[in-house]
């Protein structure tokens, strides 16, 4: 590995792009004892499989588990959670012959890559394993259902498939002894807040069939498992997070792409491809990460272009992201575990815990979004002892740029909290007509759920999707209404997106909120990789029209947003200024678009669009300037609306360093002098209506979001302002008006 560094050093195309090379020391492996021998079978398959000792968080695990503990397993990547749960499942499965257990993943891929794991025990005539997965076929779903006591499914599936149809699986919910929750830290945000309404909802099913079953979650390391746990589940858990696994020593490279121009650096996708043909021409067995499918994919092309004069090289790497068939992802990983593949360019579905055999390297292609991630995808090079290394490319953003100026942050960061609000109650109510419509909902369900469940229900009945009994709540709408529930979405009936060439098929959805952004005629839409142009948007009809297109640019909405202060909860003084958390209403209008050159960013044409507005209730938090601002900020020629529109950008670009988010869920307003403060005040607020718990950990911790966007933007070598501290790829006002010193002089004044 310094050997191969020193060559990129050497290179001819090497502009001091290493800004610094962290080295994590090995660490040596610690062992422990059972204190309830496993069943004999089970110890002999171990032993046939060469697992001869535990380590010690996995005999840690195990005893609490075996003593009917609920637990949660806080362990680094790679370092064997699998068997935490392995182990006490099937040795009670051996030792209670009958009893049922339910695996929950994230991705398809790795509920796959568990059954292998499963299977390797090779307990012929012991329990059964089967995935039940929307790839699972048709034919093979009623023998699965009655014939395995082991199975793996995922949120989605559970949700739509297993819930609803629980009278089909009464034998399997009354023998239920455990159910496995694996990347329990995936589970945050809107999707969180969908999965710990499922899990009462299963848990209530349990209950109806007379179970109570044991939870084991695994996740990555983050602060507060305890509390992640109790708000997914409802039960309280002991926490396991002595790591006792070795670890190889690893190589972090922080990578800064070169300036290219004033305030524009090379494109960071530019530099992971080359650093990808660097690794694989090096016959380096390499992961590159990137946070878009399209992105996989055109690394992907460019590689195979750059290794055309070597069709060994050429056939030996392949990208992996969603869309493909089953058969292909399977293809892939076994392409990796056996070696017939020496690099892959992967989103996250490759992130997750996939055995994927003994690489040597990752690049990740930008900041994952948050630290827990960053440690998961370095961690999928250098499995056991084998020494690695991991490049860290990062994009021409705040965040980023923040983070390769300071790598320690990511080095030595505490743990970040998990954020979930399963009482969202536009999500909640969803969930509530879902459990309606399984078993009737009784007032047993009013503390399981918690939130303002009881005033749900009433409003429920009185809309007559639900109809009273003696103490009682039964479903009386059409249909079963978990199809309509997209559990990545924060309520409202979605768009459906269809294409011409196929129009009896919905290509996807797109939540309400979002719907007039991405579906206003002309924008392009972005699907597993492939471009379609609207065509048509049906309002009336909630359905938008496309048809696929390869064009050379991308479009941006342009919006007008305001922001109503419904009521404030918090505040506090804050240098020259107050910080405050609320609730707001947030209404914008899409009144046009730009479309922009894929490479140059150069502005092609803006076109007018006559849309109607759109409203919402959310929570955010809110800086006022209360103190007179001097001259420095209004003698300045975009004055005091420059500073607080560039601040805004800053603030959300930063944000994810104070509270687990992508910047995709939250959202930001600015005024020189809002209607209700009387002040300069600029808002952030969550995206997702009802509000995520976002702006809400982000007020707690506003003292140090101040710090870090000042630290962002004064030392940002740009004159004016740049993507990578002031401009925004996703502003509504196309960057205009932004003054950078404006927004210093601003932000030095909210600090005091």
């Amino acid at each position: 590995m310094e050997g191969f560094l020193q060559e990129l050093r050497s290179a001819e195309d090497y502009r001091g792009q290493i800004e610094h090379i962290a080295k994590i020391p090995a660490r040596e492996a610690r062992y422990s004892e059972l204190t309830v021998p496993l069943h004999p079978r089970l110890r002999e398959r171990l032993e046939a499989l060469g697992i001869k000792r535990l380590y010690s968080h996995q005999a840690e695990a195990v005893n609490k588990a075996l003593d009917g503990s609920h637990i949660a397993v806080v362990t680094s990547t790679a370092s064997g959670k699998t068997l935490c749960y392995n182990l006490p499942v099937l040795h009670t499965q051996l030792t209670l012959p009958g009893k049922t257990a339910l695996y929950m993943f994230p991705t398809k891929a790795l509920a796959q890559d568990q059954l292998r794991k499963l299977r390797e025990f090779g307990l012929s005539d012991g329990p059964r394993f089967g995935v039940y997965d929307g790839d699972t076929p048709a034919a093979d779903k009623r023998a699965i259902r009655r014939n395995c006591h082991t199975i793996l499914t995922n949120p989605d599936m559970l949700h739509t498939g297993i819930l609803p149809n629980h009278m089909n699986w009464a034998e399997f919910f009354r023998n239920l002894a455990f159910v496995v929750i694996d990347e329990m830290h995936v589970y945050r945000g809107i999707f969180g807040a969908h999965m710990a309404n499922i899990v009462r909802r299963l848990r209530r099913v349990c209950r109806h069939y007379g179970s109570v079953p044991q939870f084991i979650a695994c996740s990555a390391t983050i602060g507060s498992p305890e509390e992640l746990m109790r708000v997914l589940t409802g039960v309280k858990a002991e926490v396991v997070d002595d790591d006792g696994s070795p670890a190889g020593e690893k190589r972090l490279v922080f990578w800064n792409p070169p300036y290219i121009g004033e305030g524009e650096r090379k494109s960071a996708n530019s530099e992971a491809a080359s650093l990808f043909v660097w690794l694989v021409r090096n016959g380096i067995r390499n992961i590159t990460f990137t946070k878009a499918r399209v992105v996989a994919e055109l690394i992907y092309r460019y590689a195979r272009e750059s290794l055309s004069d070597s069709p060994d090289l050429a056939c030996r790497i392949m990208s992996y992201r969603g869309g493909y068939t089953p058969e292909q992802r399977r293809e892939i990983e076994r392409g990796l575990f056996d070696g017939s593949l020496v690099g892959v360019t992967a989103t996250t579905a490759l992130e997750l815990g996939v055995d994927i055999g003994d690489l040597e390297a990752c690049v990740l292609t930008g900041y994952p979004g948050t630290i827990a991630s960053t440690w998961q995808q370095i961690g999928r090079a250098g499995r056991g002892r084998r020494s690695s290394l991991a490049i860290l490319v990062a994009l021409d953003n705040p965040l980023d740029q923040f983070l390769v100026n300071n790598p320690g942050y990511v080095l030595d960061a505490a743990n970040e909290r998990v954020i979930v609000d399963p009482h969202n109650p536009y999500i909640l109510s969803e969930h509530l007509l879902c459990a309606a419509y399984e078993i009737p909902i009784t007032e047993l369900d009013f503390s399981l759920f918690g939130g303002d469940v009881e005033r749900i229900v009433r409003e429920a009945e009185e809309s007559g999707r639900v109809s009273a009994g003696e103490r009682m709540w039964f479903w009386s709408g059409w249909g079963y209404p978990a199809s309509g529930v997209n559990i990545r979405s924060a309520g409202g009936t979605g768009f459906a997106v269809y294409d011409l060439a196929n129009p009896d098929e919905v290509l996807g959805t797109v939540e309400e909120a979002s719907a007039f952004s991405m579906l206003h005629e002309g924008a392009v839409y972005l699907h597993q990789g492939e471009s379609y142009v609207v065509q048509r948007l049906d309002i009336a009809e909630r359905r938008a029209f496309v048809s696929q297109r390869e064009v050379g640019y991308y479009t941006t909405p342009r919006t007008f947003t305001q922001i109503e202060i419904k009521s404030e909860s918090a505040s506090r003084p804050q240098g020259s200024g107050s910080v405050h958390f609320g609730e707001i209403s947030v209404t914008t209008q899409v009144t046009g678009f730009w479309k922009k050159r894929i490479l140059t960013e150069a502005c092609l044409e803006v076109v007018d669009l006559d849309l109607p507005c759109q409203s919402f209730h959310t929570k955010g938090l809110w800086f006022t300037l209360d103190a007179p601002v001097g001259v420095d900020v209004l003698s300045r020629p975009l004055g005091l609306e420059g500073g607080t529109h560039a601040l805004e950008h800053a603030f959300i670009g930063i944000m994810p360093l104070c509270a687990m988010c992508d910047t995709l869920d939250i959202g930001g307003a600015s005024h020189p002098l809002h209607p209700q403060s009387g002040l300069p005040t600029i808002f952030i607020y969550d995206s997702h209506p009802g509000g995520v718990g976002i702006s809400e950990a982000a007020y707690a911790r506003a003292d140090e979001l101040l710090q870090y966007t000042l630290q962002v933007v004064s030392q940002c070598p740009c004159a004016d302002g740049c993507p990578a501290c002031i401009q925004s790829a996703k502003c509504g006002d196309n960057n205009f008006p932004l003054d950078k010193q404006s927004a210093l002089s601003t932000l030095r004044y909210l600090m005091g």
